[in-house]
């Protein structure tokens, strides 16, 4: 690397940079290698931001480029350009070559597309409202560079799938323990938090009634158990249970005076399969009551 100092001159080629520091890499005829060109203030060093501008358009790499998200809420995937200048940025989705937006301006039929831009800051995002499983793919940022640059992301649009164990209908005797079990799977993340109900109304765990309680495991499967002691006739009805995250689940709870069910007189099913840990569950929560 060559080291070169420019003397500024009324040359009109040279003219054009003189007044800022800077790092080039450029050809010259007789050089093997690339070469070093820095260029100086007369009064020293230039401020980073001042440099910056010299560079053309380029995009900040550290946003992920693989977004999820739910079917039905909105979706956003952002594209950072620094030093974007008086270039226009657009967005494509890859699997039709169809032109999504230009700018702020949406060049599409589909109107759940737009594009999100505040002057203060660097980032273009499109905006996907009520997006579907369809819209999954590849999208591209692109700048109106000569040639155009572009970086590409991954959209995943999901469909959480919500499951009560045994549903839609329960049977369970009067005076046994009642265990729901309610599965979430296919979430982004795991649910912040698992809501329950009962005939539309949120249960109280700290009810006069007592022995009610719920239990949560989240990870890449997420299972709530709700557990309900000493059932009584006043337990039967509606169970929702409802991920914040994910779609609801329902499921009919009928409690049993000894009477036989008309399911069971027609070969229904009536024996639930729960996992040993619910028992476990189960069996802690009587012990601590």
């Amino acid at each position: 690397y060559r080291t070169m100092r420019i003397n500024c001159q009324p040359q009109p080629f040279i003219l054009r940079l003189c007044g800022y520091a800077a790092t080039f890499l450029v050809f010259m005829p007789g050089w093997t290698q690339q070469q070093d060109l820095t260029m100086h203030k007369d009064n020293g060093e230039v401020p980073a931001a001042e440099l910056s501008s010299l560079r053309g358009p380029y995009f900040d790499t550290s946003a992920s480029k693989n977004v999820t998200a739910l079917v039905g809420k909105t979706a956003y995937l952002n594209c950072r350009v620094r030093n974007l200048g008086n270039r226009t940025v657009s967005w494509v989705r890859h699997r039709d070559i169809h032109l999504l937006t230009v700018a702020r301006y949406t060049y599409t039929s589909d109107q759940r597309f737009q594009s999100i831009h505040s002057p203060q800051n660097e980032d273009w995002t499109l905006q996907i409202r009520y997006p579907q499983r369809r819209d999954s793919g590849i999208y591209e940022c692109q700048v109106s560079t000569t040639p155009p640059i572009g970086t590409s992301m991954y959209l995943s649009v999901v469909e959480p799938i919500t499951t009560i164990v045994g549903g839609p209908d329960l049977y369970i005797n009067r005076g046994s323990t009642l265990n729901l079990t309610c599965v979430v799977k296919h979430s982004p993340e795991p649910p912040p938090a698992i809501y329950w109900t009962h005939n539309s109304e949120e249960i109280n765990y700290d009810s006069p009634r007592g022995g009610v309680s719920v239990i949560t495991e989240k990870g890449d499967v997420t299972t709530s158990y709700l557990l309900i002691q000493r059932a009584m006739s006043a337990d039967s009805g509606k169970y929702t249970c409802s991920p914040s995250n994910a779609n609801s689940k329902t499921v009919v709870v009928h409690v049993l005076n000894g009477e036989q069910p008309a399911a069971m007189q027609h070969g229904g099913q009536l024996r639930l399969e729960y996992p040993i840990s619910v028992f476990l569950l189960s069996a802690t929560v009587t012990l601590m009551s």
